[in-house]
């Protein structure tokens, strides 16, 4: 579910339990994404997470388009340029902490990619506990 750094996926749940943030795995079949430019993504099988912290609800998706259908209805097939150029989940950077770790945490403790990345590296990617050091 996260990158939790090692730390036991129940102590984990447990943690962010405790900061009242609730997550929720959905039996999601597909997901469709509408854009404002007509290119749509379509993601079938994706793992989709919900999470509910202090009332503001978030949803992530882990997975990748299988196509980009633009407004007239074209389907482009991954690997396609417009599908090649779209990364669902980019776990690319450097230190090993993946950036959806870094958006959640910049997100639920209200600061900056940057400072979620230091406050990640301090808290050996474990997400809760960077946001917990961030409040």
């Amino acid at each position: 579910m996260f990158g939790g750094g090692g730390m036991n996926p129940r102590k984990m749940k447990q943690m962010m339990k405790q900061m009242g943030i609730d997550v929720e795995e959905l039996d999601a079949e597909r997901v469709v994404i509408e854009t404002a430019d007509g290119d749509d993504l379509v993601f079938d099988g994706a793992q989709v997470t919900k999470m509910d912290a202090q009332g503001q609800e978030t949803y992530q998706i882990v997975g990748s388009p299988d196509a980009v259908a633009d407004a007239g209805g074209a389907t482009a097939v991954e690997g396609d340029a417009d599908a090649s150029a779209i990364e669902a989940d980019d776990d690319g950077d450097d230190e090993g902490i993946p950036e959806e770790d870094v958006k959640l945490v910049a997100q639920q403790a209200g600061v900056s990619k940057d400072e979620a990345r230091e406050a990640l590296e301090a808290a050996n990617g474990e997400p809760a506990r960077a946001i917990a050091d961030l409040q």
